[in-house]
C-alpha cells in the first residue's frame, strides 16, 4: 500500500480556496444559514490570484479587482492638485485683467456671503440647538441628580460607606491584624518618662539631660525684634517724628535710610532673595550682554535695601551693555540728580539717536533755559523724532516761538499728523486752512487732517456752506483710504466730546452708508449703531445716526418712534414736537405717532393745539378707533363729558368696534350713568356677545346695584360664551364665594381648569378659596397637584411660600423656587418681602429692583417696592420711584388693575394709583 494519503485526506495548500478556479468564489444556501463561515475577503482572493499568477508566470488577472498594470510615464499626481496649471496653462503670464477678474470674483463671493449670513447663521443655530436637545452632554443629563444631592444632610454624608476592598479575605486579614499585638521594650517607656523631665545638675560639659539655655538663639531673636521695630519706626517716622519718644528718630540721622528700603522683614523671606540673586549672577555670567538681567539685578538688590550693590550692578551692567538704552535709564533712576546728569551724558555718547535718553536728560535740568539747549542739541542728532519736537514746543512760552517750531518741524517730518495738527491749532482761521491744505497734500490718506478742516469750518461758522466731509470721502476712498463705517463713528464721538456738533453730524452723513449695500439689514444694522452710541452717552452722534435712517427710510414707523423716544429721553421738547410733526407727515397713516404728538401738546398743557392734531388725524384715518379714544380721553380728562359723549357715539357709527363699545360703557360707569351703562351694554352684546370684557362689565354693573341673579346670570352666559376667558372665570367664582356658596365657587373653578387647562391663575384662585375657607390641607393638596402641572409658575410658588408654609420653612423653600423659576416678578418680590420680614433691608431692596427689572409693567411691583421705601426709605429715593413709575406707566398686576380699573379711580394720575396700591398690598 502506497504511504502517500489519499487526495480527499491531504491538507489543503495554504491560501486555497474552494472552487475559485472556476469562479466560484464561496455561496451560501438556506441550509448552509447559522454556523457556516464566510466565504474569502476581497483582499485574500486578490493575494490568491496574484500568488498563483506568479507561479505560473503569467500576469494577474483583472476579473476580481485587481490593478492594472500602469504605464511607467502615467503621472496621476497631476490631476489630484486642481490648483496645480502644469500642462495647458503653464506658460501663461497673469496680468492685470487677470488680476481684476479675481478681484471682482472676490467681492461678489463677499456680497453672497453678507446676503445669506444671517440665514446662514441662523440655520446653523438652529441645527446646533437640534443636536444638542438631540445629543446632551453627560453633564446635562445628570444635573437633576446633581442638584438633588444638595438636599443631601451632613449626616446622611457622614454615614455613606468607604470605598475599599470588601472580600472576605481581605476583611479577614484586616480583622486579623487589629488583634495583633506587641509588646514594647522598656527603654521606650523609660525614654519617655525621662523626656518630660528637667534635670537639677550642671554638668561640665555642657551636655546633660537638663534643660540648655541657647544665648545664640536668644540673639538672633532679639535682633529679629529689633529689626521689625526700626522698620516700623521707619515707616511711621520720617519729618512728623514726635521728640522725646521712645521710638523717635532723626530725619537727617542715618536711620532714616531705611525709610527708602522697599521691603520689611515680613514681606520677604531673605532666602528667596538669595535665591533669586544666585540665579540672576548666573544669568549675567552666562551672557554679560543681556541686558534686562542686570536691570532685573539691579531692581533685586534695591528691593532688599542695598541701593550702593544695585547702583554698582546697574554701572557694571552699562560697561557690559552700553547700546542698550533701558540699561543707562535704570542706572539714571537709582542714582541721584547730580550723578544722573553724569550718567545721561555718558549714555548719549555711546547712544546718541536715543529719544528716550534724550528726554531724560532734559527732565534732569532744572531750568527751563537748559531744558531747551539739552532738546535743540537732541534735535540735532535725532531730527526725525516727533516726541522730541512736541517736548520742545511744549517748553515755549511764547505762541510766535512754538509756531516757528511746529513750521520747522512739519518741513523735516511732512507725515507728522500731530505736528501739523499742532501748529493748525496754533494758526488764525485763514493760515489753518492754508496749513491743513499743505498737509492734506504732504498726506493725502489722513482722516484726522479731513476731520481737521471740516471742525476748521464749523468753528469759522461754513459748517453747512462748505461740505469738507464729502471731498474728504472722495479723495480718501481715491487712495483706498477709507475707515470701516464704525471706525468714523468713534470719531463722529470724538467730535462730540470735543463739542463739534455739526462736523459730527457730516461725518455721520457722508460715511455712514459706506460698504452697505440695498440687500443688507441696513435699516437693522444703523438701528444697532444708534443704540451702540446712546448706550456710550453720545447722544448728538446717534440722533445723526437716525436723522441719515430717517432720509433713506423716510416711512419707516420703528425708525420714527425710535428716534422720538431719543428725544423724549434726551432731547428737548421743542426738539421732539419738531420730530413728530415730520413723523405724521411721513406716516399719516400711523395711528401712534399721531397719538404721540397729541399727548406731547396736551401734557405741554396746549389742550388746542392737541385738539388740532387729532383733528388731522381724523382727516388721515377716520375710522381708526385709536384716534377717536385717544380724542374721548383728552376731553374726558379736561372735564368737557359731553363732548367725550358726542365722540363716543359718532365713534360707535363711524367705527363700530367693540373696544368703542367698551370704552362708552366704561365712560358712563365713571360719570355714574348706570343706566345708561348698562343699556349700552346690552346693546354691544347683541352686535359682539364674544366679547369678555363685555360680559364682565355687565356683571360688574349688576354687582354694585346688589342684583346677585343678574349678575351670576351674565357671568354664567359670559362663560358659555367665552369659554377661554380667565377674568370672567374668575369673577364668576368670587361672585359665589362672596354669596357664601364655596361649593359653587369651587365647582366654578374646577369646570375653568377643565376649559383652561395649565393656568396658573385658576390654580392660585382655587388655592385661595380653600385657605380663605379654613380648609388649609385641601389647598396644599391643591397647590401640590398645580405645581405638578406648572413646575415653572412664580404666582403658584409664591403663594405657597407666603400663604402655605411656616415662617421658617419660607426661605429654604424661596431658594428652591428661585433655581427653577429665576426672573418671574412675583416670585423675586416675594424673596424681597421674606427679607423685609427679617430686616435685611438692604438685600430686600435688590431683590425689589430685581423684580422691577425684570418686568416694569407689573404695577404690583412698583407698589411693594414703594410700600418698602415709605417705611425704610429717603424722600429722595421714594420720589426717584415714583418718577421711574409715572414714566414706566405700569398697566398689569391683580391688586393694580383692580384700583386702577374701578370706576372711582376714574382720573387718578400714575402716582395715585401707586399709593392707593402700596396701600392696599397686604
Amino acid at each position: 500500500m502506497s504511504g502517500r494519503r489519499d487526495f480527499l485526506n491531504q491538507v489543503a495548500p495554504e491560501n486555497y480556496v474552494a472552487g475559485l478556479g472556476r469562479g466560484a468564489t464561496g455561496f451560501t444556501t438556506r441550509s448552509d444559514l447559522g454556523p457556516a463561515r464566510e466565504g474569502p475577503s476581497e483582499d485574500q482572493i486578490k493575494e490568491a490570484l496574484a500568488k498563483r499568477a506568479a507561479q505560473l508566470g503569467a500576469a494577474a488577472p483583472t476579473a476580481y479587482g485587481a490593478p492594472d498594470k500602469k504605464e511607467e510615464d502615467d503621472d496621476d499626481d497631476r490631476f489630484q492638485d486642481p490648483e496645480n496649471e502644469v500642462g495647458l496653462f503653464a506658460g501663461g503670464a497673469y496680468d492685470k485683467d487677470d488680476d481684476e477678474a479675481d478681484r471682482i470674483y472676490q467681492e461678489v463671493d463677499e456680497k453672497m456671503d453678507r446676503r445669506r449670513k444671517a440665514r446662514r447663521e441662523a440655520r446653523e443655530q438652529a441645527e446646533r440647538e437640534e443636536y444638542e436637545r438631540n445629543n446632551p452632554k453627560v453633564q446635562q443629563t445628570f444635573a437633576d441628580l446633581k442638584r438633588a444631592l444638595s438636599t443631601v444632610s451632613d449626616e446622611d454624608w457622614a454615614n455613606l460607606p468607604e470605598v475599599g476592598d470588601l472580600t472576605g479575605k481581605n476583611r479577614r486579614a484586616r480583622q486579623a491584624l487589629k488583634q495583633r499585638f506587641y509588646a514594647v521594650p522598656d527603654s521606650v517607656i523609660a525614654g519617655a518618662q525621662a523626656a518630660a523631665e528637667l534635670g537639677t545638675t550642671v554638668a561640665d560639659d555642657g551636655a546633660a539631660d537638663g534643660t540648655i539655655t541657647d544665648f545664640e538663639s536668644i540673639g538672633k531673636a532679639r535682633d529679629k525684634v529689633l529689626q521689625v521695630r526700626l522698620d516700623q519706626a521707619s515707616q511711621a517716622g520720617g519729618n512728623d517724628s514726635v521728640a522725646g519718644s521712645a521710638t523717635n528718630i532723626d530725619p537727617k540721622g542715618y536711620l532714616t535710610s531705611l525709610a527708602k528700603s522697599q521691603i520689611n522683614g515680613g514681606e520677604a523671606q531673605v532666602g528667596d532673595i538669595n535665591r533669586v540673586r544666585v540665579l540672576l549672577e548666573s544669568v549675567i555670567k552666562t551672557n554679560p550682554k543681556h541686558g534686562p538681567a542686570w536691570i532685573a539685578a539691579a531692581r533685586l538688590e534695591e528691593l532688599a535695601g542695598k541701593t550702593v550693590a544695585a547702583r554698582h550692578l546697574i554701572a557694571r551692567g552699562c560697561e557690559f551693555c552700553p547700546k542698550s538704552e533701558d540699561v543707562w535709564l535704570e542706572n539714571i533712576r537709582l542714582n541721584d540728580n547730580h550723578n544722573a546728569k553724569i550718567i545721561a551724558a555718558n549714555g548719549i555718547k555711546v547712544n546718541d539717536r536715543s529719544v528716550n535718553l534724550w528726554i531724560e536728560a532734559m527732565k534732569l535740568e532744572s531750568e527751563p533755559s537748559a531744558k531747551k539747549r539739552v532738546l535743540r542739541k537732541a534735535l540735532d542728532f535725532v531730527p526725525q523724532s516727533v516726541t522730541l519736537w512736541k517736548e520742545a514746543v511744549n517748553l515755549e512760552e511764547e505762541v510766535d516761538d512754538a509756531k516757528l517750531l511746529l513750521a520747522k518741524a512739519t518741513e523735516i517730518i511732512p507725515l507728522a499728523v500731530e505736528l501739523w495738527l499742532a501748529l493748525a491749532r496754533l494758526e488764525t482761521s485763514e493760515n489753518a486752512q492754508k496749513v491743513l491744505n499743505k498737509a492734506r497734500k504732504a498726506i493725502p490718506t489722513s482722516h484726522e487732517i479731513w476731520i481737521a478742516a471740516a471742525r476748521l469750518q464749523e468753528q469759522m461758522g461754513n459748517a453747512n456752506k462748505v461740505n469738507v466731509m464729502k471731498r474728504a470721502v472722495q479723495a480718501l476712498a481715491k487712495e483706498s483710504a477709507m475707515l470701516k463705517r464704525e471706525e468714523w463713528i468713534t470719531e463722529a464721538e470724538k467730535c462730540e466730546d470735543e463739542d463739534a456738533i455739526l462736523t459730527c453730524g457730516n461725518i455721520i452723513r457722508e460715511t455712514l452708508g459706506w460698504s452697505l449695500d440695498e440687500d443688507d439689514d441696513r435699516k437693522e444694522i444703523w438701528m444697532e449703531d444708534a443704540k451702540g452710541s446712546i448706550g456710550r452717552g453720545k447722544y448728538e452722534t446717534a440722533r445723526a445716526i437716525y436723522a441719515y435712517a430717517l432720509r433713506v427710510f423716510v416711512n419707516s414707523r420703528k425708525l420714527w418712534l425710535a428716534a422720538a423716544d431719543l428725544e423724549k429721553t434726551h432731547g428737548t421738547k421743542d426738539a421732539l414736537w419738531q420730530l413728530l410733526e415730520k413723523a405724521v407727515e411721513a406716516c399719516p397713516q400711523s395711528e401712534v405717532l399721531w397719538m404721540m404728538l397729541a399727548k406731547e401738546k396736551w401734557q405741554a398743557g396746549e389742550l388746542d393745539n392737541a385738539r388740532r392734531v387729532l383733528a388731522r388725524a381724523f382727516k388721515q384715518n377716520p375710522d381708526n378707533e385709536d384716534i377717536w379714544l385717544a380724542a374721548v380721553k383728552l376731553e374726558a380728562e379736561s372735564g368737557e363729558s359731553q363732548k367725550a359723549r358726542e365722540l363716543l357715539e359718532t365713534a360707535r357709527q363711524a367705527a363700530p368696534t367693540d373696544r368703542v363699545w367698551m370704552k362708552s360703557v366704561a365712560f358712563e360707569r365713571q360719570l355714574g350713568n348706570i343706566d345708561a351703562a348698562l343699556d349700552l351694554v346690552n346693546q354691544a352684546l347683541e352686535i359682539f356677545p364674544g366679547t369678555a370684557k363685555l360680559w364682565m362689565m355687565k356683571g360688574q354693573i349688576y354687582e354694585t346695584q346688589k342684583e346677585t341673579l343678574k349678575a351670576r346670570e351674565a357671568y354664567s352666559t359670559g362663560t358659555k360664551a367665552c369659554p377661554k376667558s380667565v377674568p370672567l372665570w374668575l369673577l364668576f367664582s368670587r361672585l359665589e364665594e362672596k354669596q357664601g356658596a364655596v361649593v359653587k365657587a369651587r365647582s366654578v373653578l374646577d369646570r375653568a381648569r377643565l376649559a383652561i387647562p395649565k393656568n396658573a391663575e385658576l390654580w392660585t384662585e382655587s388655592v385661595r378659596i380653600e385657605r380663605r375657607a379654613n380648609n388649609i390641607p385641601q389647598a396644599k393638596n391643591l397647590m401640590a397637584k398645580a405645581l405638578q402641572e406648572l413646575p415653572h409658575s412664580g404666582l403658584l410658588y409664591a403663594e405657597s411660600i407666603w400663604n402655605l408654609e411656616p415662617r421658617t420653612q419660607r426661605k429654604p423653600r424661596a431658594i428652591e423656587a428661585i433655581k427653577k423659576v429665576d426672573s418671574d416678578p412675583i416670585l423675586l418680590v416675594t424673596v424681597a418681602r421674606i427679607f423685609w420680614g427679617e430686616r435685611k433691608l438692604e438685600k430686600a431692596q435688590n431683590w425689589f429692583e430685581k423684580a422691577i427689572l425684570a418686568d416694569s409693567d407689573l404695577g404690583d411691583t412698583w407698589a411693594w417696592y414703594f410700600k418698602f421705601l415709605l417705611q425704610h426709605g429717603t424722600a429722595e429715593k421714594q420720589g426717584d420711584v415714583i418718577s421711574k413709575c409715572v414714566a414706566n406707566e405700569p398697566r398689569h398686576g391683580e391688586v393694580w388693575q383692580s384700583i386702577a380699573k374701578d370706576p372711582v379711580n376714574a382720573g387718578k394720575d400714575i402716582e395715585a394709583i401707586l399709593r392707593l396700591v402700596a396701600a392696599a398690598v397686604e
